[in-house]
């Protein structure tokens, strides 16, 4: 089935500037709309509203995961905000699980999980909306970042992969 096209009025509604562009869209359950851009991913209330409810960029995403039996992509965020659910009217109308997938992937430059005392620690240089480079630690579950022998094993990780990206210590 070919691709619905996202509403003029949900376009309209996620501007974009510069080399940014609207890569998918798709219409979600409760009757928003889900957008991703080359820079973010953008969530827009209902027609004929068509208001941003949120707006945040690739860098900012966890992980995010497709089930294909609900037609819902789960995104989870680094700063820990709830998981985001977005349940798809027709997930074969929008290649929408695809392009979060694909920005997502494209936002991690390079990554290692390390393992710390209380838990494991996802450390990753990052690609930023404007394609400017940053670390980026994210803690499992139970682990403090505060912890001293938590610093240590994060910050040499870090330091490794920036060195490896050529960023500064």
């Amino acid at each position: 089935m070919p691709a619905r096209r996202t509403p003029r009025a949900v376009r309209a509604a996620v501007p974009v500037t510069g080399p940014e562009k609207v890569l998918a869209g798709a219409e979600l359950a409760d009757g928003r709309w889900a957008v991703a851009t080359t820079a973010d991913l953008v969530v827009v209330t209902a027609l004929p509203a068509a208001d941003v409810v949120l707006r945040r960029p690739w860098c900012d995403v966890d992980k995010a995961a497709f089930d294909p039996h609900r037609s819902t992509i789960a995104v989870e965020w680094v700063d820990a905000a709830p998981t985001l659910g977005l349940p798809l009217v027709d997930a074969t109308a929008t290649n929408l699980p695809a392009v979060v997938h694909e920005r997502v992937l494209r936002s991690v430059v390079l990554a290692d999980t390390v393992t710390v005392p209380t838990g494991t620690v996802k450390v990753a240089v990052r690609r930023d909306r404007d394609g400017s480079l940053f670390s980026q630690a994210v803690a499992g579950q139970g682990v403090d970042l505060a912890d001293r022998t938590v610093t240590d094993v994060v910050d040499a990780t870090e330091a490794r992969l920036r060195e490896a990206c050529g960023l500064p210590r």
